[in-house]
């Protein structure tokens, strides 16, 4: 995919990895709109960048609909959708249902609605891209928080289903999977008065380096210019999934050891 001259648009772009991905979309010459729930970072955000800024609910058909045709009426049509937007959810089995159908929206339906709003204009166009920002939880798991695991597993999963059924198509698909990133969301885990959502963050923050959004941005417009499906910025999470794979019982050992480190 050329990203000069292309139309792009991201999601959750106020702040974190969204903001990065739409500050290195903008450099690299795409039109880009930065969608967010909040009007105040998404202005910020396309001021910076020199994008627009489009107030929307990522999660729904009708934000969905709201940031495609934005983009279309100010740049054209659309060529790179970065479904970037995400919540940490509760913690644990995440007692409360309507949470989990939230997280669920968020992390995963809101890619499931965007494909099926672009992946058919893509078609008959021969060509377009798709960027699923998961979690390196969507590869392992997340220690603390069942909702935020599960929804970047399924995440994942959607990822790689779109990139085998129209990849030989024209639609090219990259999955981020990051470990920590210094963004507002690994911020408020960390310092949430709740037990588990601080094991969940201490998870993370123990695991790895913790990255700047910028570190990954740059890895998301490469991934793009190559084609490339899974996007690793923390690369040793590519030993952990062969460990996993290869000694299920054993990685589950491990895994349960280390929660009992951090508790």
């Amino acid at each position: 995919m050329k990203i000069d001259g292309s139309v792009a648009v991201v999601t959750g772009a106020g702040s974190g990895i969204g903001r990065s991905i739409a500050a290195a979309l903008a450099s690299a010459g795409a039109s880009v709109v930065a969608g967010d729930i909040d009007p105040v970072s998404a202005a910020q955000t396309a001021a910076m960048i020199g994008g627009v800024a489009v107030v929307a609910d990522a999660a729904s058909a009708e934000g969905i609909a709201t940031l495609l045709d934005t983009a279309r009426r100010q740049f054209g049509a659309v060529d790179i959708y970065v479904a970037n937007a995400g919540i940490v959810g509760q913690s644990g089995l995440g007692d409360d249902e309507a949470a989990w159908d939230q997280i669920i929206d968020i992390n995963v339906r809101a890619h499931i609605r965007a494909a099926k709003a672009v992946v058919p204009e893509w078609l008959e166009r021969g060509s377009g891209y798709f960027v699923a920002v998961a979690s390196a939880a969507g590869m392992l798991t997340q220690i603390g928080a069942a909702p935020y695991s599960v929804t970047k597993h399924a995440a994942v999963g959607f990822a790689e289903w779109l990139a085998i059924a129209y990849g030989g198509q024209g639609i090219g698909v990259s999955c981020v999977c990051p470990m920590g990133v210094d963004t507002p969301l690994l911020r408020a885990m960390s310092d949430s008065p709740d037990t588990q959502t601080q094991v969940a963050g201490a998870a993370v923050t123990g695991a790895g380096a913790v990255i700047s959004p910028d570190q990954v941005a740059d890895l998301v417009v490469h991934a793009i210019i190559d084609g490339t499906f899974l996007v690793l910025p923390h690369p040793e999470v590519l030993t952990m999934y062969g460990q996993k794979a290869t000694d299920y019982d054993r990685w589950i050992a491990g895994m349960r050891r280390y929660q009992r480190s951090l508790r």
